[in-house]
């Protein structure tokens, strides 16, 4: 079995690759997150990266960890070096990734407590939808790797798609309706409530 890590630090340096393409005048821009400025998005993101870190490093319940913070002019640096942090973090686990546990205060379970294994694979699947955010954000192509498309579409059908999506902060809105033609990547778009045609306005 490939070990979670592996699929997870691909969709992060690919997210990297994509983020390291975003200019401070696109900052501004809309994003697929409703409501979202890509300054927001970016934030968010190097945020869920330090509360991600901090739970494989056991300080996961703080929630100081997972406040959320608008990125400024250095939103690719901060982004960056929030990505190298968690990849850090994941690295410093041992092989035990069912017995290790994340506690993920944003998560409506009590307690909110993950095997690292489960944990990293919800880590595994916002990078990869986020990646694809911020590239449509700033125009530009993205395309999922081959080898995780089934891994990434395998965990995303495994995500919870009832009330849970529409509740204020959830991470994604209900799905909708996926072709039988369409690309993997598409069908994971869908099945999170993204809209795979989706262009910033003018």
């Amino acid at each position: 079995m490939t070990d979670i890590r592996d699929l997870n630090a691909r969709a992060v340096r690919d997210s990297m690759d994509v983020v390291r393409q975003v200019q401070v005048t696109d900052l501004g821009r809309p994003t697929p997150c409703e409501g979202w400025t890509l300054a927001d998005l970016l934030g968010h993101m190097a945020v869920q990266h330090r509360g991600f870190a901090a739970a494989a490093r056991g300080d996961g319940a703080e929630m100081r960890h997972w406040e959320f913070v608008s990125a400024g002019a250095d939103a690719v640096q901060q982004y960056l070096a929030a990505s190298e942090d968690v990849l850090a973090a994941y690295a410093e686990l041992g092989d035990d990734l069912e017995g290790a546990v994340f506690e993920l205060p944003e998560f409506s379970v009590d307690p909110p407590r993950f095997p690292a294994r489960l944990g990293i694979g919800f880590h595994f699947i916002d990078y990869v939808v986020h990646a694809w955010d911020v590239a449509v954000t700033i125009g530009i192509d993205f395309e999922l790797r081959p080898e995780l498309e089934q891994d990434a579409l395998r965990i995303t059908l495994a995500v919870p798609n009832g009330d849970n999506r529409t509740a204020d902060g959830s991470a994604f809105v209900s799905a909708l309706e996926i072709p039988e033609d369409a690309s993997t990547l598409d069908k994971i778009l869908l099945y999170l409530g993204r809209t795979p045609g989706w262009r910033p306005t003018a």
